[in-house]
């Protein structure tokens, strides 16, 4: 199993930045890892994944304003989020695939309008 913990969330105002860091608990060197956001009401949306060689794909809503990146020596993932929008407001789980998806706890963001 892995453990994640998340970092990085908070309130910000329309065009501004946020950073979110995953730390994981082992090494991350061959596992695909990625970002999930969950807004109230609303289902669980894929935002952004980093395979193990470095290839990233993003959600439709998020190409161009946010970067997933991961620094295997401190065995974290970042999402870099710029441009932010009110609609980016959501919980934002990082997770872990290997044979199985181990998640994060969650961290919240929120953007004011």
């Amino acid at each position: 199993q892995v453990q994640l913990v998340e970092s990085g969330g908070g309130l910000v105002q329309a065009g501004g930045s946020l950073r979110l860091s995953c730390a994981a608990s082992r090494s991350i060197f061959s596992i695909t890892l990625g970002w999930y956001r969950q807004a109230p009401g609303k289902q669980r949306e894929l935002v952004a994944t980093i395979t193990s060689s470095g290839s990233t794909n993003y959600a439709d809503s998020v190409k161009g304003r946010f970067t997933i990146s991961r620094d295997t020596a401190k065995n974290t993932v970042y999402l870099q989020m710029n441009s932010l929008k009110p609609e980016d407001t959501a919980v934002y789980y990082c997770y872990a695939q290997r044979t199985v998806r181990d998640w994060g706890q969650g961290t919240q963001v929120t953007v004011s309008s």
